[in-house]
């Protein structure tokens, strides 16, 4: 295609646009005044080998780098499962040691539930006791009250007798006075 373009030039043509831009462009100075395209062709063949190369040694470079990653990643995977199990079977000591403590809470729960049901126990004996206690002092409450009534009634009856004493006694005391007054006067 460039010779094709430089073909409709003339050389005329060709040497202007060479010098203007060996004027423009100082690097296109070599000591030469005119570029074969044969040379240009070469070193942009040489440019092209030598960038492909390095593209080929950057794909390299990317794909150990990718490596490197995938593995650093492996490791990161393998370490934190380790960290996981670890931390699961933390997880399953203190599920454990929970387990552990509900049921030594519980064994004494179940003791404290006996004792209170022994101090239950051992206080209605006492309450019984003690009723029984009150029952027998009710009775002897009774039968003191009974002897008490008992007493009484005798209290009474001698009361009584003492008063029909009393007042058959100042009746007589009284008719002796009276006989006595009148047999004086």
């Amino acid at each position: 295609m460039i010779k094709n373009m430089a073909s409709k030039f003339t050389d005329e043509e060709l040497e202007q646009i060479g010098s203007y831009l060996t004027e423009k462009y100082p690097v296109l100075k070599s000591g030469q005044d005119i570029y074969r395209y044969s040379d240009i062709k070469i070193d942009i063949y040489e440019r092209i080998v030598r960038v492909e190369e390095e593209l080929k040694h950057q794909r390299e470079l990317i794909h150990e780098v990718l490596k490197m990653m995938d593995k650093r990643f492996e490791e990161m995977q393998t370490n934190m499962d380790k960290r996981f199990e670890q931390a699961d079977k933390r997880f399953e000591l203190v599920d454990k040691r929970f387990e552990e403590m509900r049921f030594d809470m519980n064994a004494r729960f179940e003791q404290v539930d006996k004792r209170f049901e022994e101090m239950r126990t051992d206080m209605n004996s006492r309450f019984e006791q003690v009723d029984k206690r009150f029952e027998q002092v009710d009775k002897r409450f009774e039968e003191m009250r009974t002897d008490m009534n008992s007493r009484f009634e005798q209290v009474d009856k001698r009361f009584n007798m003492m008063m029909w004493f009393m007042g058959i006694g100042f009746t007589l005391v009284t008719t002796i006075m009276s006989g006595v007054f009148v047999l004086l006067k």
